[in-house]
């Protein structure tokens, strides 16, 4: 039987030497939207920085080469390039400030909360299904934003309200299972 590496404690990954580029790839995002105004490039930039975290998670699962350090850098590329995104969109519809603000107070709550949790329970969990379906719609609303620079504000807004809400609905969630960890390890102490 073949015997595979072990890369759970290693930081030296294919898929987080992807996640590392992700990140370089942020202000070159910020200075195609801000300073061109070229919007085409903003979105080829922004799709392959996209395109990397989708190569990254693939690698990772199937060579395993799933580590503790990636399942936090990972997230962490993901969040910064999506709060440069939003960023570059509040300068164009000031409504943007709103889902930048919930992402942000969510994200560091559920970063402490999961933080406090894997300390308690020696578990790093990764996305679950309503993380991942609140990272596509907060990336439709950005490339929908980026890409159609004549949106109507009222669609904008509607756009936003979805996304906001579904921020909302993965917070939720994410609490309940971190409470549920948390009162779980507590009880094994027991």
């Amino acid at each position: 039987m073949k015997q595979t590496k072990d890369y759970t404690n290693k930081i030296f990954t294919i898929p987080n030497i992807l996640s590392f580029f992700r990140l370089c790839l942020i202000p070159v995002i910020v200075w195609l939207y801000c300073v061109k105004k070229d919007y085409f490039w903003t979105i080829i930039v922004y799709g392959f920085s996209s395109l990397t975290d989708i190569v990254d998670g693939a690698i990772a699962r199937k060579f395993n080469m799933i580590s503790n350090f990636g399942k936090i850098f990972d997230p962490v590329a993901d969040k910064l390039t999506q709060m440069a995104i939003i960023g570059c969109l509040i300068t164009r519809f000031w409504w943007m400030v709103i889902p930048l603000v919930i992402f942000v107070i969510k994200e560091l709550s559920m970063n402490i909360v999961g933080l406090v949790a894997a300390k308690k329970t020696g578990v790093i969990k990764g996305a679950m299904w309503h993380g991942k379906a609140n990272t596509v719609l907060f990336f439709l609303l950005m490339v929908i934003h980026l890409a159609w620079y004549t949106i109507p504000p009222v669609v904008s807004k509607i756009f936003v309200a979805i996304s906001v809400t579904m921020m909302l609905v993965s917070a939720t969630l994410y609490t309940i299972d971190y409470v549920k960890m948390l009162k779980d390890a507590k009880k094994n102490e027991n």
